[in-house]
């Protein structure tokens, strides 16, 4: 589940320095845009409730000053630079060498001064403002619950049994196999905890499963796609992740990229900056990717054998969509998640995120989690979100309305599945009296035998 911190937690020193290192990259005209800024500015006291209900804390006031502030600057900065211009205009119908035209030039040098300060202000002015506008959550859709925390959530539906029908069920972690097949010693070793090696059989159980999930996406018409997996910081502050979750994302300083979370991230940002043609949405596509992340502050928790690691891979899908049908196809992508876990036969259950415990750019997200026999626990698998336009506003994705008029898409994402806790779920549901695990009929065709273990 998400963690939320408060504004200043995660708008620290090191998260401001890499925005000031992107805001250094872009122009003015390029500047990131989260929300509908006429939300700001006409609608504030709205933004306030929604805000208010995904227990984010977010000082509008101050950002609408801020808004004030810049656009005084800006428009300051631009009058100067009218006048600087109109100046140069007359002096270039003086005679040179004259004396009114060395009074002008003498003054014009006055002037330059002056539109050069000014544009300084008004720089540092949009700066304060983009920084603190990224501190603003996207709104949470009507249809969210309220609740406070992980507890409000709301079991939408289950599939499958979960009482008395696993009489050999044991938590993954202690079937006696399990540490040759997963063998976490040695990934300690190689690279530190939550790096585990997979072996044999069991490595190409993980292929299997990744070559289903990619599979069954094609069927329902997701275009694959191989992904870096490594982004910029455009690409992560596009999609949320900063400035949010900086504290869990690997970061090479040197070269001032950040290894990926999700695929989300890169595959999200394939259309950064274009305007898609509206006759070709829904854009679907799918990738596998490994996934990285240092889960800060995790460790209290339960986190034995696969449950939670640092390093696992994952297949994501991710949709770009009319606004008109982004909750229709919030459904539809739900959908495609669930049937890969009926086909795997693992009980699970779909929980609505209260406005609580949604995450930070998410208008609506629904949970898959499936039912772990073992630990007697339920492990999410997915999460399948709706950011409606404000991954789109960041990364500048859009198509082109009725009346021709460039606006944002809607994005959506979704696992599909994430693998180390769907294998967890697989050994332990499908564990045998004789200590092997059965394999899913529909893995058969990449892992062509009845069981794994010895």
């Amino acid at each position: 589940m998400v963690e939320h911190c408060p504004k200043d937690e995660y708008l620290n020193s090191f998260c401001r320095t890499r925005l000031k290192l992107l805001n250094q990259r872009l122009s003015s005209s390029e500047q990131i845009i989260m929300i509908d800024i006429s939300h700001l500015r006409q609608e504030v006291t709205e933004l306030k409730t929604a805000i208010a209900r995904k227990k984010f804390e977010c000082d509008l006031d101050s950002i609408a000053e801020l808004d004030r502030e810049r656009r005084e600057c800006i428009a300051s900065a631009e009058k100067a630079r009218g006048g600087q211009k109109a100046a140069n205009d007359e002096m270039s119908k003086l005679q040179k060498g004259s004396l009114e035209f060395l009074e002008k030039v003498s003054r014009m040098k006055e002037v330059a001064a002056e539109v050069k300060e000014l544009e300084a202000v008004a720089k540092q002015a949009d700066d304060r403002f983009q920084e603190a506008f990224l501190s603003i959550p996207n709104i949470p859709h009507e249809s969210v619950p309220d609740g406070n925390s992980e507890a409000d959530n709301q079991v939408v539906s289950t599939w499958g049994e979960v009482e008395g029908d696993f009489p050999h069920a044991i938590p993954h972690y202690d079937i006696p196999w399990f540490g040759k097949m997963i063998d976490f010693p040695r990934g300690v070793k190689v690279a530190g905890a939550g790096f585990p090696f997979y072996v044999g059989e069991m490595s190409q159980l993980v292929r299997a499963l990744i070559n289903f999930f990619l599979e069954e996406a094609g069927t329902n018409g997701y275009q694959e796609v191989h992904s870096p997996i490594v982004v910029n910081a455009a690409s992560a502050t596009a999609t949320g992740q900063l400035p949010d979750k900086e504290g869990q994302m690997y970061v090479d300083t040197n070269e001032d990229i950040y290894l990926i979370p999700t695929a989300e991230v890169p595959v999200t940002n394939f259309f950064r900056d274009e305007i898609l043609p509206a006759e070709d949405l829904p854009l679907k596509r799918v990738a596998y990717t490994p996934c990285f992340r240092r889960e800060a502050g995790s460790w209290g928790k339960d986190v034995r054998g696969l449950n939670r690691l640092h390093q696992f891979d994952k297949v994501e899908l991710v949709k770009w969509v009319h606004p008109d049908h982004s909750f229709e196809e919030l459904e539809s992508l739900r959908i495609d998640a669930e049937g890969l876990l009926q086909k795997l036969e693992l009980p699970y259950r779909v929980l609505l995120i209260c406005s609580g415990d949604i995450g930070f750019p998410h208008s609506k997200q629904f949970d898959l989690e499936v039912w772990a026999a073992g630990q007697k626990r339920w492990l999410e698998v997915s999460s399948c979100s709706n950011f409606t336009d404000f991954q789109a506003r960041r990364a500048n994705i859009r198509f082109r309305g009725p009346d021709g008029k460039p606006q944002p898409v809607h994005t959506l994402n979704g696992s599909a599945l994430a693998i180390p806790r769907v294998l967890a779920g697989i050994l332990e549901n499908h564990l045998q009296a004789d200590g092997r695990v059965k394999i899913p009929e529909c893995l058969r065709k990449w892992f062509p035998q009845e069981f794994i273990g010895p």
